[in-house]
């Protein structure tokens, strides 16, 4: 337990370096998690709820969970006869038609907002953020999107949870005697590009900087700083049969002051119905991947992770289940058009 508390503080108060956000290995499953340049992007409000256990085995290892709801703004999202709205019955409608009428979007707006809870610990981080952005067209099949959410986080330190075995003293440096908050801001842009064929974003987290303390009014506890997380994000749609969809696809993530990461994902998807999936996040481990989508309201996809790291021989990996729910879906889409 002392080495897990002495992991927690480090990796989320005291090195700059180190990645203060949650990951998330379905995050091509919800890339406005990541980028709000995303919200509004489907035709339809798309709500997600996530649940992600992490190193399964050890005590206070990390928990995260999330809701985030998105849609359009003054889009229309009434279904057209048009070949982008409906299918001939028996025909894969991610199939090779859909790909020759697909059309680039409308200009409109999107709103979103996130709710997150990620535990480490005796650490605590809870935020709300919410996200406007807007999407143009560039050409007849691509379009572009910017956005930015804002909102506050709150760190809190349980110093009742500080124990670093038996016949040993507590620092008074950390500990104390209940919980520690403190309040940052937390503010995040980004960019999209996307057409039927791929996506690529890129964003940033904790765009402003912030230096926190935590402190009982009397006595600085423990002190850290908040830095900018970069992401990278891109994918690509092959389709390899008129039932089969293959999509690779690639995440890099900057940490100041250089701590980059990458990790690998590919998703092979039956028609618009079924899904499997891998992902490699180099040097650190691999996950598998699975989804259904259950009708055009409904969908639930599960990860799960094994680490490469020394943590491997004590941990028995890490689970994570995302829901979905499409409200408003008038173009009766099982899938999205625009991310996948």
């Amino acid at each position: 337990m002392r080495l897990l508390i002495i992991i927690a503080l480090f990796a989320n108060c005291t090195i700059t370096s180190a990645q203060q956000r949650p990951y998330y290995t379905q995050y091509v499953l919800n890339t406005y998690i990541i980028n709000p340049a995303v919200a509004g992007i489907e035709n339809y409000t798309d709500i997600k709820v996530s649940h992600r256990h992490q190193w399964m085995g050890i005590d206070g290892a990390p928990i995260t969970t999330y809701i985030t709801i998105q849609g359009p703004v003054h889009k229309s999202t009434e279904k057209r006869e048009s070949p982008t709205s409906f299918h001939p019955v028996g025909e894969n409608p991610r199939g090779e038609q859909y790909w020759n009428d697909y059309t680039a979007t409308d200009p409109h707006a999107g709103v979103g907002v996130t709710i997150l809870n990620d535990k480490t610990g005796p650490l605590n981080r809870f935020s709300f953020t919410a996200a406007y952005a807007y999407h143009l067209p560039l050409t007849q099949k691509m379009s572009i999107s910017g956005g930015i959410s804002a909102g506050i986080q709150n760190m809190s330190l349980n110093t009742n949870k500080l124990y670093f075995g038996q016949n040993t003293g507590i620092d008074p440096a950390i500990a104390g005697t209940g919980t520690l908050h403190t309040w940052k801001p937390d503010i995040n842009a980004g960019l999209w590009l996307y057409s039927a064929h791929f996506f690529t974003g890129i964003a940033a987290q904790n765009i402003v900087p912030a230096s926190f303390a935590f402190d009982d009014d009397t006595v600085k506890k423990q002190s850290g700083r908040l830095v900018p997380h970069l992401f990278f994000t891109s994918g690509y749609r092959f389709l390899l049969t008129e039932d089969i969809n293959f999509l690779p696809g690639i995440m890099i993530k900057y940490l100041q002051p250089g701590v980059v990461s990458y990790d690998f994902n590919a998703k092979c998807q039956y028609r618009d119905f079924l899904w499997i999936g891998a992902s490699y996040r180099y040097k650190d481990g691999y996950a598998a991947m699975l989804g259904l989508n259950i009708n055009n309201t409904f969908n639930i996809s599960y990860a799960y992770d094994q680490t490469t790291s020394a943590l491997k021989p004590v941990t028995g990996g890490s689970h994570e289940i995302l829901i979905g729910f499409l409200i408003g879906n008038n173009w009766g889409d099982w899938c999205p058009r625009n991310v996948w």
